[in-house]
């Protein structure tokens, strides 16, 4: 239940999504006695697409997360393990063609791919499996494992975990494959705007992981208040962001997190 609300919510509460729905309804209303109620709102939806699309709205959101956690140092320890969440393939356009096929996220696989090279003994997860609202019988981590292969990675070392529809199942159903022994370390690779929420969430579940976060969608500090001169560019990190945001307040709300906004320990 839980799922199928936050991924309806999630998709209505999207500010490309809702500016949209305004405008359509702006629009109804013009042919209605109220006309002006109607281009009140067609007025709004326009601007209010041009603030997300060229100001920096997207960035002022994304960089509190982004900058949440520091990029993580090789000169540790080599780790006994190396998580890396899904969202990397696009589960429908693999199955239709019967290959992997990345998503945007595919600095994920790509920085995975990289430390396991680098630490050979190091095991490697993919946790992900059918993110869709109404999924097919596809699962992300099934298309994984070929993946790895192709960039040298040899498939006795993967472990497989394509349950998972979200990031608390993540962290739930891989915590429980991988069985984590007292001492052992283990990274977790995720979008850096999405780490915060994503160690709440091991945390929660007890299991302990290092953030390596990846995928940056905003520069330095002084990058944030850069307008951009491409709408669907701006628009596209608001959506992001404004889903990021949404997530920590819903699982803050029902207790799967303990902070707003998880951080370094201590």
């Amino acid at each position: 239940m839980f799922f199928v609300l936050s991924k309806t919510l999630g998709i209505m509460a999207l500010p490309l999504n809702f500016l949209i729905a305004l405008g359509v309804l702006g629009s109804l209303l013009l042919m209605t006695r109220f006309l002006r109620l109607g281009r009140t709102l067609l007025v709004l939806a326009a601007l209010l697409l041009a603030v997300c699309g060229f100001a920096p709205v997207g960035n002022l959101l994304l960089y509190p997360l982004e900058s949440r956690f520091p990029a993580w140092s090789p000169s540790q320890a080599a780790p006994d393990g190396i998580i890396v969440l899904g969202a990397s393939i696009d589960v429908d356009l693999s199955a239709a063609h019967s290959t992997p096929v990345v998503t945007a996220a595919s600095d994920r696989i790509i920085v995975t791919a990289a430390l396991a090279r680098k630490y050979p003994n190091a095991r490697v997860v993919y946790t992900g499996g059918n993110a869709n609202l109404i999924s097919g019988e596809a699962k992300e981590a099934d298309f994984a494992a070929g993946l790895f292969e192709s960039l040298g990675i040899d498939k006795s070392r993967l472990m497989l975990e394509n349950r998972a529809r979200n990031t608390y199942e993540n962290a739930l159903f891989t915590k429980a494959l991988v069985d984590p022994k007292p001492g052992e370390r283990w990274l977790l690779v995720t979008s850096a705007f999405h780490m915060p929420r994503s160690i709440g969430l091991f945390r929660k579940v007890g299991f302990a992981v290092e953030p390596c976060p990846v995928d940056w969608r905003v520069g330095t500090g002084r990058d944030v208040l850069s307008f951009t001169d491409v709408a669907q560019d701006g628009l596209s990190r608001t959506n992001i962001a404004v889903r990021e945001w949404l997530g920590l307040i819903a699982y803050r709300a029902t207790g799967r997190i303990d902070q707003l906004l998880p951080g370094p320990p201590g």
